[in-house]
């Protein structure tokens, strides 16, 4: 990841976000290798997507945010109760 999004950037990330439905979902068994897969393939196709993360543990979902921007090399836009909002440039 080359540099931070600017708050501009973000907020234009998240206005374009706001009709997405989440295509990734962490669930009971956290943050597998079969999620990093999925949410990797989905920002090479996406760039811009959702993830939903079950679970009632807040403090559990903000440190897999930040293992899932850190494994998959993406940037976290927005994270609201349990959805998420991730951003990863494709180079092509």
């Amino acid at each position: 990841m080359s540099k931070s999004l600017s708050s501009a950037e973000k907020a234009e990330l998240k206005q374009q976000a706001h009709t997405l439905q989440p295509v990734v979902m962490i669930g009971q068994n956290g943050l597998t290798e079969a999620v990093v897969k999925e949410t990797n393939a989905n920002l090479t196709a996406h760039e811009l997507i959702k993830v939903r993360i079950l679970g009632d543990d807040r403090d559990e979902r903000k440190l897999w945010s930040a293992q899932l921007c850190e494994q998959t090399g993406a940037e976290l836009v927005q994270h609201i109760g349990k959805i998420l909002v991730l951003y990863r440039k494709n180079e092509d």
